[in-house]
């Protein structure tokens, strides 16, 4: 079990509010993304769920057990840091095992639950190594199995993935996402990185400023955000958001995702001058600046030839836009 409720969570240090009053329900076996750009308070937040930073206001309950007072060790969570605070002088074994062995665990349970453990992350070869022998991604599981070998009703992932190249981010996340699934354990992970969010997550938390933006499933998200800030923030490429003025619309700003803009040599409302062309492969990103919306991208899927500075003309799907108000609110119906 490993059900989390956070009701009225606050956050001061001095006179700077960093927590302005969160309210959350993640409930057990679910992985839930806390994401935003940096200084939104998600770590923060991760930090009071470990008992790492104090409450300054507000209840944080696990299976229905209200936990502010209780040390970190009480709680029953791990958590993997973004550095792998690994001890050098010990095995990837004594690593894996240390929390077990310094709670008095006998000696075959702490082997059988490091081996269980290395099993699923294909680390048992490496079981005799030291950290220094072994590459950032190794390190990475190790620091992962490390929290595995504990049994937590809470995993607490705070970026783990920002110290690794691009490859091995992608395949260390494909293995988060297997463990979750094997184990049913309830995660909470921590990224400013929204392709991260979108592709592990079963419920995305977006803050900003200490506060919840919205929450929900990231494809909910993705199709269907409350307000600018969303909608900006998750999806790569970022969101369009065009001038509804010279559209001829009423709202103060109308949002398009680059793949629902089609682009031509002769026709559509949008006038601009390609400015970039990024050839992906799979898809082609073209850069168009435009006099009355700025800088839009268009997603064009395959691969496509486009020069730069070439007149073109652009035309959203107006069944797919996006409309908003002048205060960035959604505007529905």
């Amino acid at each position: 079990m490993g059900a989390l409720t956070l009701s009225g969570v606050t956050k001061s240090f001095g006179r700077t509010d960093v927590i302005k009053g969160v309210d959350l329900e993640v409930a057990d076996g679910e992985f839930c993304v806390f994401v935003g750009p940096s200084g939104c308070g998600k770590s923060t937040l991760l930090r009071m769920i470990a008992g790492l930073e104090d409450v300054t206001a507000g209840d944080v309950a696990i299976d229905g057990r209200r936990v502010n007072d209780l040390a970190p060790a009480r709680r029953r969570i791990a958590m993997v840091f973004q550095s792998y605070a690994l001890y050098p002088h010990l095995t990837v074994r004594d690593n894996m095992g240390l929390a077990l062995r310094q709670a008095g665990e006998p000696r075959d349970r702490i082997r059988q639950a490091v081996d269980k453990a290395a099993g699923m992350l294909a680390l048992g070869p490496l079981l005799d190594r030291r950290p220094a022998e072994l590459s950032g991604g190794q390190r990475q599981r190790v620091a992962i199995g490390r929290a595995i070998v504990r049994t937590p009703r809470l995993f607490l992932f705070d970026e783990p993935l920002s110290n690794l190249d691009a490859a091995l981010r992608v395949a260390t996340r494909i293995e988060i996402a297997r463990l979750h699934r094997d184990l049913g354990a309830t995660m909470i992970y921590v990224t400013h990185d929204q392709v991260e969010a979108m592709t592990l997550a079963d419920k995305i938390v977006v803050l900003r400023g200490g506060r919840v933006e919205q929450v929900g499933a990231p494809m909910d998200l993705y199709n269907d955000p409350d307000n600018t800030f969303v909608a900006g923030f998750i999806g790569s490429p970022q969101m369009n958001f065009l001038a509804a003025g010279p559209l001829g619309l009423r709202s103060a700003q109308v949002g398009i995702r680059p793949e629902h803009l089609t682009i031509s040599a002769d026709a559509g409302p949008i006038t601009g001058r390609i400015s970039h062309v990024e050839k992906l492969g799979g898809e082609t990103l073209v850069y168009v600046a435009t006099p009355d919306h700025g800088l839009l991208t268009v997603r064009r899927f395959g691969e496509h030839d486009h020069q730069v500075d070439a007149p073109v003309r652009l035309t959203p799907d107006a069944d797919r836009a996006f409309h908003f108000d002048a205060d960035g609110r959604r505007l529905r119906g």
